[in-house]
This record gives C-alpha cells, sequence and structure tokens, in this order.
C-alpha cells in the first residue's frame, strides 16, 4: 500500500507542476477565449438550422396551402437530404463528419474537414434526417480552436493541441446541452480519467464552456434569434415517488435502454450495409428509407410527419408540457417510426444521437403512464434518464441532464432519476456484451 502511495506521489506532483507551468496557463487563457468565438460560431449555426427547420417544415407547407406538412412531405425531403450527403461523404475531406452510431467521441475534426461537415448538417439536419446538431457543434469547436493553436508556441506538441481540440468541442457542445457542467461531465466519464490529471484536462474545458455559454446565452437575448437549444419550458407537476413508482419505473428504464441499444445495433449494421457498396447510392437510399418511416407515422398516426422527424427538441418540449394530449397508440407509433429512422441514420447519414434517443425515451416511459402506481412525472424522468445513458453510454452524465431538464421537479424525482441512470447502464453494458460474444 506504501509503495503504491509512493508510486502515485510523483505523478501527482507532475501534474501540479504542468499546471503550474507557463504553457498550461497558456492554454487555460486560450480556452478562455476560445469559449467566444466558437459560441458565436454555434450560435449562428443552430439559429441558421432552426430557420431553415421552420421553412421546410412550416412556412413552405402554409405557401402551397397546407396547415401542416402533408404525410407525403418527408419522402422528397429525405431524397433531397440524401442527394445532398451523398457527395458529401464520399468526396469532401472528413466525410461529412463521424459516424452518429459511433457516438460523440472520435479523433477531433481538423479545419480542413470542417466544411463538409457544416455542409451536411445545415443542408441535411432541417429537411428531417433523425438526428441532432451536437456532433456537428462538437466539430464546429474542434476545428476552431486546432486553428486556433496553429499560432501557438509549442502548436506540434500532441498533448496541447489534444486539450484545446477537447476545450473547443466541451465549449461548442455546452450550448446546447444545459451548459458547462453537463459538457464537462461528459469530457469526465468518456475519458475514463481521474484525480490530479483529470484536473489538468477538465479546467480548459470548463473555462471554455463558461465563457461560451455566457456570449451564446447573452448573444440571443440581444438578437432575439431563436436558437432551439435543449430545454423543456414545462413539466408534469413535481411528485414524490413511491413503491409503485419504483416498481413500474426502474423495468421501464431498462426497456428503454434496450430499444435504443437495438437501434444502436441496426445503425451498426446499417453502416457496415453502407460502406460495403456504392456509399453514395446507398447514402441516398438510407435518407428514403428515414422518409418512409416518417411518412407511415403521418399515415397510422394523423398527425404531422414533423413530430417523428428532425431532432426532436420541439416535439419533447410539447409531449412534456401536454402529456395527456399523447394517446398510447400515437406514443408507440411515435416510438416504432422514430426509432426506426433514427436508427438508420446513426449508420447512414450525419448528425448527433443524442436529442433523438430522448424523445424516445420520453415517449416510451409515457406512454407506460397509465400503468397502476406509475405517476407521469416520474415516467418522464424514468424515460429521459435512460435514454441519455443507454446512448451517451455515461450514467452520470445522464442523470445530471435528466435533472437540468426537469429543472426543480427534479428535486423529489433524483432518487428514481439515479436508480433508472444505474438500471439503464446495466443493461446497456449487458446488451453490448452479448451482442460481441454473438459476433
Amino acid at each position: 500500500m506504501t509503495e503504491t502511495q509512493g508510486d502515485a506521489a510523483p505523478d501527482g506532483a507532475a501534474v501540479y507542476r504542468e499546471v503550474l507551468s507557463r504553457r498550461y496557463l497558456r492554454v487555460l487563457s486560450l480556452s478562455a477565449l476560445l469559449g467566444v468565438p466558437i459560441a458565436l460560431a454555434c450560435f449562428f449555426f443552430v439559429s441558421l438550422q432552426h430557420w431553415l427547420q421552420h421553412e421546410v417544415w412550416a412556412a413552405l407547407p402554409a405557401a402551397l396551402g397546407y396547415e401542416e406538412a402533408p404525410w407525403w412531405w418527408p419522402l422528397p425531403a429525405l431524397g433531397l437530404a440524401g442527394l445532398i450527403l451523398a457527395p458529401v461523404v464520399t468526396r469532401m475531406p472528413g466525410h461529412g463528419g463521424h459516424l452518429p452510431v459511433d457516438g460523440l467521441g472520435g479523433t477531433p475534426v481538423g479545419p480542413r474537414a470542417l466544411p463538409g461537415v457544416v455542409l451536411a448538417a445545415i443542408a441535411t439536419l432541417p429537411l428531417g434526417v433523425v438526428l441532432g446538431p451536437e456532433a456537428p457543434l462538437m466539430a464546429v469547436g474542434s476545428a476552431l480552436a486546432l486553428l486556433a493553436v496553429r499560432r501557438m508556441r509549442g502548436a506540434d506538441d500532441p498533448r496541447t493541441t489534444g486539450v484545446v481540440a477537447t476545450a473547443g468541442s466541451t465549449a461548442a457542445i455546452s450550448t446546447i446541452l444545459g451548459g458547462p457542467l453537463v459538457s464537462a461531465l461528459l469530457v469526465v466519464e468518456a475519458a475514463g480519467l481521474g484525480g490530479a490529471r483529470l484536473a489538468a484536462l477538465l479546467m480548459p474545458c470548463l473555462i471554455a464552456s463558461a465563457t461560451g455559454a455566457l456570449v451564446f446565452t447573452g448573444f440571443g437575448t440581444w438578437t432575439g434569434l431563436k436558437t432551439g437549444g435543449l430545454a423543456l419550458p414545462a413539466v408534469p407537476p413535481a411528485a414524490n415517488p413511491d413503491v409503485g413508482d419504483f416498481l413500474w419505473g426502474l423495468p421501464i428504464a431498462a426497456l428503454i435502454a434496450c430499444v435504443l441499444t437495438l437501434g444502436r445495433h441496426m445503425g451498426r449494421s446499417t453502416a457496415r450495409w453502407t460502406g460495403r457498396g456504392n456509399a453514395m447510392t446507398r447514402t441516398v437510399l438510407c435518407a428514403l428509407a428515414v422518409g418512409v418511416c416518417l411518412s407511415a407515422y403521418a399515415l397510422l398516426t394523423g398527425r404531422s410527419p414533423r413530430d417523428a422527424a428532425l431532432s426532436g427538441q420541439e416535439t419533447l418540449a410539447e409531449l412534456a408540457a401536454h402529456p395527456t394530449g399523447w394517446s398510447v397508440a400515437v406514443l408507440l407509433a411515435l416510438v416504432v417510426c422514430k426509432g426506426l429512422a433514427w436508427a438508420v441514420s446513426l449508420g447512414g447519414l450525419r448528425g448527433g444521437p443524442i436529442f433523438p434517443a430522448l424523445l424516445l425515451g420520453a415517449a416510451g416511459s409515457l406512454a407506460c403512464a397509465g400503468l397502476p402506481g406509475l405517476g407521469t412525472a416520474p415516467a418522464l424522468a424514468c424515460g429521459i434518464c435512460a435514454a441519455a445513458t443507454a446512448v451517451m453510454g455515461l450514467p452520470l452524465c445522464g442523470a445530471v441532464l435528466t435533472a437540468l431538464l426537469l429543472g426543480t421537479d427534479a428535486y423529489d424525482q433524483m432518487p428514481l432519476i439515479v436508480g433508472a441512470s444505474v438500471v439503464a447502464h446495466l443493461t446497456t453494458l449487458l446488451m453490448n456484451r452479448r451482442g460481441t460474444a454473438t459476433s
């Protein structure tokens, strides 16, 4: 035991010396400054995406005489998305970004690949691709950070570029994931680090996220532009969870984790299929398959296909504010149709995997809210937390993100939220292990 402590002490002392070194303090100062331009870039990125989304799904149908997008609307919209994305994926540097099925990780996106990532996101996500903006935003953050670090002394040091790129990505994603704390926790759990070395990586991420969040929110208030960040303006009334909520809620969390994990497995199969043949043709076919799923939802429910299209941020807010306005049949149709579209998008298109998963978890859990002894607020908390944990693979980050989304109502639900995150994480690990063993 003493020998172990003796071995650990020099490493900790070296990390502390590094944190107080001039090189690291320059990195820390640069991270604080980077938060400003990254936040501005993300603000205009998300604002433009939100405006295009409104034009495609609200303004254009209204101009053509429809009160809302008709059932067939996703077919030409997603067909166009596939035609735009296919040459980006096959010919542009960076292939439009990481595959969503691989999560938010991977090597940082450099400046050379940034145009393809931005084009893929801006030109396809508003057309109805069932993915979120989080992965493209992280690419914007890392690319801008790497562009800035080129002029620094010691820019060829991989440790410096790695920390700065991570800080840039964290600053970018913090603009839509509830602020610096969630994004910092995401880095902590994803990196699997601890101790003093964790602090050395985390501090640039925190300060870049903090300055970025300040600029992002302040600039939005000043301009009046709507960015469509992840938020639930209204949630079901708070209620203390009881025994019934735990008896129903934890199995529901496991079920939601199973559904989302199966979706990711389907996404990996789609990715393998897309990579084996003509990538351009198969990318278009994937986009059309997503359009078919969205049109099927509209035909089955008589509702607008917009409910199932896009990242799901607006639908999640509507669902949380008016959970009784959705029948069980509609919620189940949403889970099935959007879930299939999400799985195909994960393996064949470009974007982020988190936001649609949160809607799937919320819809699945609220479909079960009528079970005897299960309340609406506990069901929603379980669903969102299970989905966040399953798709990110990060139980602590999933629980904190759920708490921020639910606001003050999360205080009473925290024991259930924590339980759901643990159950969902264990279920995901078990299913992934079985999938690895069978393959």
